[in-house]
């Protein structure tokens, strides 16, 4: 399988780039972030490569960065979201802009993207996996900066404070951030640590 390739773009298309790599030129599929940047630069570039391998072809999809690789990748689980409508997706969010729209449960945002249309973004929402991946890496938009969950979790207080605070961030209401919270501690127990809290709170605010 190809992890990398690093060579000349000799080309980009709607959703695809050609580079050469040594005269060899290879058919990469990109998000339309990737491709922009891949064109604002000149010489050699480098791209990150998940190799998807069918009956009817071997599928290069190419990222600038591992945080859009390990977007697809979480993206691709979804039932229903294949490699193209992860990278319609990945070209008009940037993966910490995804985890917000998902940890945030914003449907429309999603939906917004070309091609994805509202069943497919409500599904991506709705999936716990998704919703796992979010936290720790959702952005609350906060004034003068914002703080992953992460560093919410280092505030010293109770751990149920905490994911009380680490869901307001992320766009609920405070009272249902606290029954989430209740409800999720009531089913792991006192001995839960909050990152286990934080997931299923956010699971459970979604029911």
């Amino acid at each position: 399988m190809i992890g990398a390739l690093r060579g000349l773009v000799e080309s980009t298309g709607e959703g695809h780039c050609v580079l050469d790599v040594n005269g060899v030129g290879y058919v990469v599929a990109c998000s339309r972030r990737t491709l922009d940047r891949l064109t604002a630069h000149e010489g050699v570039q480098r791209l990150l490569v998940e190799t998807r391998v069918s009956q009817e072809a071997i599928t290069l999809y190419g990222f600038l960065d591992a945080a859009e690789r390990e977007a697809f990748r979480a993206l691709i689980e979804v039932k229903t979201v294949g490699p193209q409508k992860a990278l319609q997706v990945l070209s008009a969010l940037a993966p910490d802009q995804l985890a917000q729209a998902i940890a945030a449960k914003e449907r429309k945002r999603l939906a917004s993207a070309k091609g994805l249309g509202a069943a497919t973004a409500n599904r991506i929402v709705d999936e716990p996996a998704m919703q796992k991946w979010a936290v720790g890496r959702a952005l609350p938009e906060q004034d003068g900066g914002g703080a992953t969950i992460a560093s919410i979790a280092t505030v010293p207080a109770g751990p149920d404070a905490d994911a009380i605070s680490a869901l307001s961030n992320l766009g609920l209401k405070r009272p249902e951030a606290e029954r989430a919270v209740a409800r999720a501690r009531a089913m792991l127990g006192e001995a839960a640590e909050l990152q286990a809290l934080i997931t299923l709170a956010l699971r459970e605010s979604a029911r």
